[in-house]
């Protein structure tokens, strides 16, 4: 198999797409060959645009850093430290004390980062930093962290289907009930999404309620997203039925990318997603030519 990237600067003002920095932690699967490994962000590529998918995946486009991308990275930092605090302790001034010192620790380990705020970077620094304790602040009048005690923060996870494909992720936070009820918790520091893309949204949490499911041997209870962009709550229930048609659905992503690497064919999927894009200019649909392939090319 051809393993995923994994998170590194390229060059300053720039990330390496397809960043995930699960395979620094994905684990040797003893005895099988490993048909390959799928998270649910580049499934969510592949499902949004195959062209993406090449590029983020294949070929490895790096791209611009995001002021919204990374204020998510150092919000969730935040918010993952937060519960090392007494509870006593976990209040929004404190977060909001917590910000800098994330921020710094974040640069240490991916110095391009430090290029967000550079002057030539084009980024109001005091405005970006307003919209990090904004939505800091907004956390707070939707949960109470000293009531809460976390079994798992920033939980590796993975799981091998009987077809040799490694499913693996990152989960932002567990919950586990006396009784043993599990809760998965994502923060998302952009706005809840419109019905229509409700469901696109879920399948990440299906995706990592579906390896609890597998490890644990525990269906979990709730599903929730919370959304510091609009203050805003989604919460689902799943069940065994839910976990496997997203069982089969992961399959099938992963089979219709084997397709489009044999037959080389990654078409790109106009939308409205297409302006967000960072590889717009090499697109065929907004009259770009995508780099040759590199080779030899693996799904």
């Amino acid at each position: 198999m051809s393993a995923a990237p994994s998170l590194e600067t390229t060059a300053p003002g720039t990330l390496a797409a397809g960043a995930s920095p699960a395979e620094r932690h994905s684990t040797p699967v003893d005895g099988v060959e490993v048909v390959g490994a799928l998270s649910p962000s580049r499934a969510g590529d592949f499902m949004t645009c195959p062209l993406l998918y090449r590029f983020r995946t294949i070929d490895k486009l790096p791209e611009p850093l995001s002021p919204d991308a990374v204020r998510g990275t150092v919000v969730h930092k935040v918010l993952e430290d937060l519960f090392d605090l007494p509870a006593v302790e976990r209040t929004a001034v404190r977060a909001e004390q917590m910000l800098e010192p994330a921020w710094r620790r974040l640069v240490e380990a991916e110095p391009g980062l430090g290029a967000l705020l550079e002057e030539e970077s084009g980024v109001d620094a005091e405005r970006w930093w307003a919209s990090c304790r904004t939505v800091l602040e907004r956390y707070f009048t939707l949960e109470d962290p000293t009531r809460l005690e976390p079994a798992e923060r920033e939980l590796y996870v993975e799981w091998l289907l009987e077809s040799r494909l490694l499913l693996r992720g990152f989960v932002d936070r567990v919950d586990v009930a006396p009784d043993g009820a599990i809760r998965v918790v994502d923060y998302k520091t952009g706005r809840a999404p419109g019905p229509q893309f409700e469901a696109k949204a879920l399948f990440q949490m299906k995706f990592y309620g579906l390896v609890l499911w597998r490890t644990r041997g525990v269906v979990p209870a709730m599903l929730q997203l919370v959304y510091l962009g609009s203050g805003e709550v989604l919460r689902y229930v799943p069940d065994e039925h839910d976990l496997l048609a997203t069982e089969r659905k992961v399959q099938a992503v992963w089979e219709a990318i084997n397709r489009a690497t044999v037959e080389q064919d990654w078409r790109p999927s106009r939308g409205p997603l297409c302006s967000w894009c960072a590889h717009q200019a090499l697109c065929p649909a907004w009259g770009g030519t995508p780099p040759p392939l590199p080779q030899p090319v693996e799904a």
